[in-house]
């Protein structure tokens, strides 16, 4: 396919409306308590038959300063040493999720998100690494995708070096905005120096993929000020990008409450910024992956795109389709089998359910066959923007069109609109709808009437 992307800003200001980012089908908000750990733990057991790879996310929730736009789940405190009982808790954890899937089961992605992985010293991380280790079976070499979040205001003196000896090949970091008065607005201040020295020591160490992430429609922000911003990443050549769209949900998430109303961008200059950011990162070459991502040719998620095989999951895009998703901490979500399982969404209730020497699960869902076929339209058009009708898992002498015969009559609509192509063999996203193709999805999304909008973020 070819990776294009077409800004139509008549088209931007018509669609634009909330809904999910579809990290996930259905979304968290059909999760239920009547999914408990019993049935997780049979629904575990049972995929061992396929043989299929492992993927581990350990949620670490700590950060020492609180960004006032986070949306993440997280705990702000600059006492380290509420790290370690976390930490026990989390080996537990693991121990008794290991029980569950043969040991022969290869893990060939692993995550360590947040929060800000890089709180804990490097001792706890070399303990949680053995741990794993002792297990899971992690790979020996440099194959697996081991990936970390990374804070470079939490980069101490030979960190990056400490990660790569204990199997890390590719780390993201924040970076947000560059200009001090947004830095002081958000509560985040970091210096250029330190961002591009960390990226610098990540490619010295041999890492294969640095991503760096920005944040527009924060306080004060301009087109000019952000493509400040922007030119001075470009220069850096970082493998991945990601630009996401501020949120602000403040009902929803406290610490945006400290941020002025007053002070952000209005919709217009937020989207005369998107537009001058997709216009910049084409003339340096970056691809346009979906859904806030922008890579280099070479990387290998363009690459992936290119070949068919890309994935989406709750970590973002992935080269791995095929494993099974294990979430290890507070808050996380896994995906096993055809079933989704959470765990406890505070440390306390984590800790509780733990020193019973039960897995902290609280919630989940078991996907029906709807679900499942919805899902594999959404992976589809969100990772390739294209499906083919015989890919998809139907009942045998059913046809897409009349399945799926009420969502057809819509996308007609978009087809008008110039969003798509509905082809005799398949469905065509085209380069105008590229940036809409979360109101594509939505198409598809049954559960998605009746759930108020504020509950999501906006599309663009």
């Amino acid at each position: 396919m070819q990776q294009l992307l077409e800004f139509d800003l008549d088209l931007i200001r018509r669609y634009d409306k909330s809904g999910p980012r579809y990290t996930s089908y259905p979304t968290a908000i059909q999760f239920h308590e009547g999914f408990d750990s019993q049935q997780y733990a049979r629904i575990a057991r049972a995929s061992n038959d396929t043989g299929r790879p492992l993927s581990l996310y350990f949620h670490i929730p700590f950060c020492d300063t609180l960004c006032f736009y986070c949306a993440c789940s997280k705990i702000a405190t600059k006492n380290r040493a509420h790290a370690a009982p976390y930490l026990a808790d989390l080996h537990r954890e693991i121990a008794l999720q290991a029980a569950l899937f043969d040991d022969q089961r290869v893990v060939d992605q692993l995550h360590w998100g947040g929060g800000t992985p890089t709180f804990i010293s490097h001792d706890q991380m070399r303990e949680l690494m053995a741990v794993t280790r002792r297990y899971f079976k992690l790979h020996d070499d440099d194959q697996g995708e081991y990936s970390i979040e990374i804070d470079p205001r939490e980069v101490r003196r030979d960190t990056l070096k400490v990660l790569r000896q204990l199997g890390f090949n590719r780390l993201s970091m924040g970076v947000q905005d560059f200009d001090e008065r947004v830095q002081k607005a958000v509560n985040r201040i970091q210096s250029e120096e330190q961002t591009f020295q960390v990226l610098q020591q990540a490619r010295d160490y041999g890492f294969k993929s640095v991503s760096l992430d920005l944040i527009y429609g924060l306080p004060f922000q301009s087109v000019d000020s952000f493509l400040r911003t922007l030119d001075k990443v470009i220069a850096a050549e970082p493998d991945r990008l990601s630009v996401f769209n501020y949120a602000h949900l403040p009902e929803m998430f406290k610490p945006q409450r400290r941020i002025n109303v007053e002070e952000l961008p209005s919709a217009a200059e937020k989207l005369a910024i998107l537009q001058a950011t997709i216009e910049r990162l084409a003339q340096a070459g970056y691809v346009f992956i979906g859904m806030d991502h922008f890579a280099r040719p070479d990387d290998e998620l363009a690459i992936a795109q290119r070949q068919g095989s890309l994935y989406r999951n709750f970590q973002g895009y992935s080269t791995h389709a095929d494993c099974d998703l294990i979430g290890l901490g507070v808050t996380s979500i896994g995906k096993v089998a055809n079933s989704y399982g959470q765990n406890a969404k505070t440390v306390d209730e984590y800790h509780e359910a733990l020193s019973r020497g039960e897995l902290p699960l609280i919630k989940g869902l078991l996907l029906d066959e709807d679900d499942i076929l919805r899902r594999q339209v959404m992976t589809a058009l969100i990772c390739h923007f294209e499906l083919r009708y015989n890919d998809i898992a139907l009942p045998d002498g059913v046809l897409f069109g009349d399945y799926f015969s009420s969502e057809m009559l819509v996308l007609g609509k978009m087809e008008n609109d110039g969003l798509l192509l509905v082809e005799p063999q398949g469905i065509r996203v085209l380069p105008r709808g590229r940036l809409l193709i979360r109101n594509i999805c939505m198409v598809f999304d049954r559960y998605l009437k009746g759930h108020a909008e504020h509950r999501f973020s906006r599309v663009i």
